[in-house]
């Protein structure tokens, strides 16, 4: 018997799983086996052209009557979500691709009607060679590839291994197994889940950008710092952001200013890696950033202290010609800027970096750079960077070798750096969203997940949430994705903090001193600074990855993650605004109703099997409504609905019910008073005797589903008074306290 490869060309059409993807693939595209041996999973894709060139444009197919998830970039920084049916849908600069293939369409199909289910196809373009793929669309439905180099003289008219394809049945674990045959293939870069993740991400932090942007001083942070302690709401980090280096604009823009000649403001550049003078101790400026450092560990008990820098050092790169950094040989470079990229973001016509230059350092000097000022901040007590501005570079390799060979050796310098300086590795990709940034880091371990939240624009908050939990299906495989600051004293705050609990990831404010909700924040912060954090990056259920929850004026957006013994689910009204194709921003559009209704269910929890009490599980869940306080069981694959009016949101806790062998039905929730409340339950046992015992972190309120009054509940082997809701099955027990030192957690067993 001859078994045919999951994914292969056959008679001009991509055939998946039985299911023709793709008709009419051109003769000069080629595909490559996806493995050495064994059943093929996978296949990857090439063009041969006939003649040498900096940049290639081949169509790989028609794409018809499927639906499909792409993540592409409307900025040169950043990507967002689109939905769509067919080939002229997909946007330009997309760098990741899912397919729905379904039986009964007009594709063809080669496989038998049991075996016709539902095949999720991953196109993920690559880096081959000093090239980059992206995928796009045309007014003919063909899937397009876009190869380039970013330099002139980079060419080449041969491509073996540009696209990577591979397929399943089940989306999520199709897109894990293909980014590890790419990681395996490409041998530059690691996953999330063989990187070590920073210990800011399991405590409560503190941005400083948007209370004092580029005006922030060392007085200014420890205001900061003081305002949240003394809310009990504790920060254990804070990430200093831009405005504490020293940096000039050019001599000659300074005399045009100094002049009344002003075209443009003049571009910032670093001039020194040391800080500047707002974080200089007047009695001793030799301490330098250290003493800021100090003041937060040793008088607000912080334990991590981050600074902000670009990739390039600063926005405008480094001052070429200053003394102190001449070792560093910076050059000025030209941003060149990929036909995508400024088809969807027309302003970089008039960017300041595109008009005035950067200054590059050296790649051949990089690593002595990144090691000076890296070295020079883990002396003062600095523990880790956020390093803004990445993809800037894929602009800048004309005459060095192309955007990815530029990319790779920066990446290559900033890892090694990172790694001798910064032991905890810590370091935060921002800006960082091309495939170079991605492909060619080992080390980082956390990626901002989208554009900034923007407290003052008003269509930005449901684009926000669409765009962080869409673009963690794909980032969420090489980083942690970081779902950026929020204010907690705003309109749309709960809406963003309970995004925050649910996203995996680091969770931090940058509330300016003094305006905060602390009401809110204790739903996210233990008085200790940790937080319940989930643990995989939070992502759409499956029946929301081909819906347009911010378009189509129907569809709520679900969002999953998992605790270690209950699953998490929440839901969003992101309708109403969205990234307009047309006038190239974001925009707000009519809505054709005021609430929206959806329905949920336990198995929108993808892994809530995985937690399930034992191998008789039944499918049946509890869930605790974190808004309402009420709790609904659910048969499985039983559904509810829910309706949501624009910036509304909802946040479940979702708990397998184990049946007891007296009957009883149990289903523990954790500190519901928590967004993540079951994110404090570390150990949970079912005893024969009918005692439940549980490990807890945290404090204050525990609850569980019950279908009977226990008869009695235990802390640490006392007797404690609880409260049961005959009606709801609601078993409530305060925790009043932390657990003391000697204990990390609080042992609670619950007998029935």
């Amino acid at each position: 018997m001859t078994i045919k490869p999951a994914v292969r060309i056959a008679e001009k059409k991509l055939v998946v799983k039985g299911k023709t993807v793709l008709a009419n693939v051109p003769d000069n595209v080629i595909a490559a086996s996806g493995t050495a041996e064994g059943p093929v999973e996978g296949v990857f894709l090439g063009a041969v052209f006939d003649q040498d060139s900096s940049s290639h444009v081949v169509p790989l197919g028609d794409l018809r009557d499927v639906r499909f998830l792409s993540c592409f970039r409307f900025k040169l920084w950043w990507m967002a979500q689109k939905m769509g049916t067919k080939g002229r849908d997909i946007p330009l600069e997309t760098q990741f691709l899912l397919v729905e293939s379904r039986h009964g369409s007009h594709l063809e199909t080669e496989v038998d009607e049991e075996d016709s289910k539902v095949v999720y196809t991953v196109f993920l373009p690559l880096i081959e060679g000093p090239f980059k793929a992206c995928l796009q669309g045309n007014e003919r439905d063909e899937l397009e590839l876009c190869i380039e180099s970013g330099d002139a003289d980079i060419k080449a008219s041969s491509f073996t291994h540009a696209v990577y394809i591979s397929a399943g049945t089940d989306p999520f674990s199709t897109i894990h197994e293909a980014m590890k045959a790419v990681k395996l293939h490409l041998g530059t870069f690691r996953l999330r889940t063989d990187k070590k993740l920073p210990g800011i991400v399991d405590y409560f932090g503190w941005c400083t950008w948007d209370a004092f942007y580029q005006e922030v001083s060392q007085e200014g942070v420890e205001a900061g710092l003081d305002s949240l302690k003394a809310g009990k709401t504790p920060p254990k980090f804070v990430i200093i952001d831009d405005g504490w280096q020293s940096v000039g604009s050019d001599e000659k823009q300074e005399k045009k200013q100094q002049n009344g000649v002003v075209d443009q403001p003049g571009l910032l550049r670093l001039t020194g890696i040391k800080e500047n003078s707002k974080f200089q101790k007047k009695e001793d400026p030799s301490l330098g950033i250290k003493n800021i450092a100090n003041i937060a560990k040793e008088k607000y008990g912080l334990k991590y202290v981050y600074v902000w820098h670009a990739i390039t050092g600063y926005w405008g790169g480094v001052r070429p010609g200053v003394k102190e950094m001449e070792d560093y040989g910076s050059a000025m470079q030209y941003p060149q800027i990929p036909k995508g990229v400024m088809a969807n973001e027309p302003g970089w016509k008039t960017d300041a970096i595109a008009l005035q230059g950067l200054g590059l350092v050296n790649p051949k000097n990089v690593y002595k750079f990144y090691n000076e000022l890296h070295s020079y901040l883990a002396s003062a007590g600095i523990d880790g960077v956020k390093v803004d501005v990445q993809c800037i570079l894929e602009t800048l390799g004309a005459g060095l070798g192309g955007r990815v060979a530029l990319t790779r050796q920066y990446h290559h310098a900033l890892d090694a750096s990172v790694a001798r300086n910064f032991p905890d590795n810590g370091c935060i990709a921002c800006m960082s969203h091309n495939l170079e940034s991605l492909y060619c880091s080992k080390q980082t371990g956390i990626v901002r997940a989208s554009d900034d939240f923007y407290p003052r624009d008003p269509t930005s908050h449901t684009i926000h949430i669409a765009a962080v939990s869409y673009n963690s299906v794909f980032l969420g495989e090489v980083m942690l994705p970081d779902w950026d600051m929020f204010h907690s004293l705003h309109p749309a705050a709960e809406y963003h903090g309970s995004a925050r609990a649910i996203s995996g990831g680091p969770v931090y404010v940058s509330d300016a001193p003094g305006k905060h909700n602390f009401d809110l924040l204790k739903k996210l912060v233990l008085p200790d600074g940790s937080i319940l954090r989930a643990r995989l990056p939070g992502r759409p259920t499956k029946d929301c990855l081909f819906s347009d929850p911010a378009r189509d004026g129907v569809s709520l957006l679900k969002i999953w993650n998992m605790n270690k013994h209950t699953g998490v689910l929440a839901v969003y009204n992101c309708q109403g605004a969205a990234w307009n194709s047309i006038e190239r921003k974001n925009t707000f559009h009519q809505t054709t109703s005021e609430s929206i209704t959806g329905h949920i269910s336990g198995r929108d929890v993808h892994l809530i099997s995985d937690v399930a009490p034992d191998s008789n599980w039944d499918g049946s869940v509890a869930l605790y409504s974190h808004r309402s306080g009420e709790i609904i069981t659910l048969p499985d694959y039983a559904i509810i609905p829910i309706s949501l009016k624009v910036l509304e949101h909802e946040f479940f806790t979702v708990t397998p019910i184990k049946v007891l062998a007296s009957g009883c039905s149990f289903a523990p929730f954790g500190i519901i008073e928590m967004f993540n409340a079951g994110g404090a339950i570390e150990d949970l046992r079912y005893n024969d005797n009918g005692v439940v015992s549980l490990q807890v972190k945290g404090c204050g309120l525990f609850g569980a589903y019950s279908s009977a009054k226990p008869r009695k509940c235990t802390l640490g082997g006392e007797i404690v008074e609880f409260e049961y809701d005959l009606a709801s099955g609601l078993v409530t027990l305060n925790l009043e306290e932390m657990p003391s030192e000697d204990h990390k957690f609080h042992n609670v067993e619950i007998c029935l």
